[in-house]
């Protein structure tokens, strides 16, 4: 997903048919990638049009150090990130307790034989530390390579690899809990 920066720039200048390029180049992307955190396609829907708000509003201050596809996936990250704070923070508001809980995720993008594991994935990955999770979204369900994820990230290549290691770890054993009838059998 490389995206020139001339496209930015004339975002920038107010160009609104680049801007319509643009979304029409990675707005998937980024709402699958929103879906991976989020889990509610009415919320990556919203993470989308927030991130694409954000990238118009923003345009002239992208100074393009990161490649621009790393600097829309980290709009994209953070705003997935806040807006799961967000809804966090305000779910002690509602009033029907059965409303707190999230039903199980089905990625769209999963096929029909594999939904079962997914669900048990995508709840355990739920329950990961943020940077875990952004690590491990960005590198095995998005397939972003490790230095784009670093840069994403604004971490080393080291630490992200530190992060994935542990983040699966985590996923183990989250997943042996959750998923009991899956151990080995001695």
């Amino acid at each position: 997903m490389s995206i020139d920066k001339n496209i930015i720039i004339a975002i920038a200048s107010g160009d609104r048919e680049a801007f319509r390029q643009l979304y029409a180049l990675l707005s998937e992307k980024v709402y699958n990638t929103a879906l991976s955190f989020v889990q509610v396609e009415a919320d990556a829907e919203e993470v989308t049009q927030d991130v694409f708000t954000s990238v118009f509003r923003n345009a002239a201050k992208f100074k393009g150090d990161a490649d621009t596809s790393t600097w829309i996936y980290r709009i994209t990250v953070n705003t997935s990130l806040n807006h799961l704070k967000r809804k966090k923070r305000f779910s002690f508001l509602q009033l029907d307790a059965t409303n707190r809980d999230q039903p199980d995720f089905e990625h769209p993008g999963v096929l029909l034989e594999n939904k079962e594991k997914a669900k048990y994935l995508f709840k355990a990955i739920e329950q990961l530390a943020e940077t875990q999770k952004t690590a491990f979204i960005l590198s095995y369900i998005e397939g972003l390579p490790r230095q784009q994820v670093a840069d994403i990230m604004e971490i080393s290549l080291k630490a992200v690899e530190s992060l994935l290691q542990r983040g699966k770890a985590n996923l183990r054993e989250k997943l042996r809990k959750m998923y009991p009838e899956r151990r080995k059998k001695k």
